[in-house]
């Protein structure tokens, strides 16, 4: 039963001599890699270990870190900034659209109050011919009934003549009368129509001056109704250039908010991964020295 026991005991030995000898060959390999981990980190000028060589790496991607947040919160100042000059050019061009409307209402107003003065004007003008017309025909009829009565007092002045004496009733005086009284009527019909030709053409040449002054309106009225077009244009390529800006300057702050997440998870990765591969080491460094203190108390006993 003993030799049973000691054979057992030799057979367990055996294997663990050859478990050891194996984790002691790894132990080696394990020792050389930290012994050449810690060679290359020595062989930096600051002469540190690699963990703090990636601590290093970790404090300096936080330092970009933090620089890349101001970065972005001026890049959302600068955009907030843009929105408001956006706002001010969108109240403006709709200030300068209601201005625009007002114009084209001043415009049109404009049109129709030349257009009345225009037809104020052909009926003054139609007016004063057909007053003109009518003095003409009134002079030849004034005229032409002078004449008839010169001649009718000629004609019965003849037959007077050819009387041996004139009738006491007739005087020749009062029908000199009647004909100095109807040429005064005449004549005073005639320069009422003159000075009704007069007002007319007084207010022809007035109606012209507001045709006149009404054309200067629409003439400044379309200048400025000009000059608020080209500022609504100029107005719109700034808007439009304004807009391309914000959104390209957008696009690239989200596409280096991209960029900085994906190297921040690439970072935060490998910590991990180094942080098992540690982990990993000093269990494997722990388990080895159990086994290793197990094995010497097996010996101890054995012997």
């Amino acid at each position: 039963e003993e030799s049973l026991q000691m054979w057992d005991l030799n057979k367990r030995l055996e294997a663990y001599l050859a478990r050891v000898k194996f984790l002691e060959e790894e132990n080696e390999v394990l020792k050389a890699e930290i012994r050449s981990a810690k060679g290359s980190s020595g062989s930096s000028p600051a002469g540190e270990p690699w963990r703090a060589k990636y601590e290093e790496e970790l404090r300096a991607l936080r330092d970009e870190l933090d620089l890349l947040f101001k970065e972005k919160c001026t890049a959302e100042l600068d955009r907030d900034n843009l929105s408001e000059e956006v706002e001010q050019v969108r109240s403006r061009c709709r200030k300068e659209q209601a201005a625009r409307e007002e114009a084209k209402k001043q415009l049109s107003l404009g049109r129709k109050e030349l257009e009345e003065e225009r037809r104020a004007q052909i009926w003054l003008k139609e007016r004063a011919a057909q007053l003109e017309k009518e003095v003409g025909t009134l002079l030849e009829v004034h005229e032409e009934e002078k004449a008839e009565l010169e001649q009718e007092v000629a004609d019965f002045s003849q037959s007077l003549e050819s009387f041996p004496c004139a009738p006491v009733a007739f005087q020749p005086l009062e029908v000199e009368d009647y004909s100095k009284r109807l040429s005064e009527i005449w004549r005073g019909a005639v320069e009422t129509y003159k000075t009704e030709v007069s007002q007319l053409e007084g207010s022809l040449c007035q109606a012209k001056e507001n045709l006149w002054r009404v054309v200067e309106d629409n003439q400044q009225s379309q200048l400025q109704l000009q000059r608020l077009e080209k500022e609504l244009e100029g107005l719109k390529v700034k808007k439009e250039m304004l807009e391309e800006n914000l959104g390209r300057r957008w696009q690239e702050q989200r596409g280096e908010a991209e960029k900085f997440q994906l190297a921040a998870e690439a970072l935060e990765q490998e910590k991990q991964s180094l942080r098992l591969q540690i982990a990993q080491v000093l269990e494997d460094r722990q388990q080895l020295m159990h086994l290793k203190m197990s094995l010497s108390l097996e010996v101890a006993t054995y012997r």
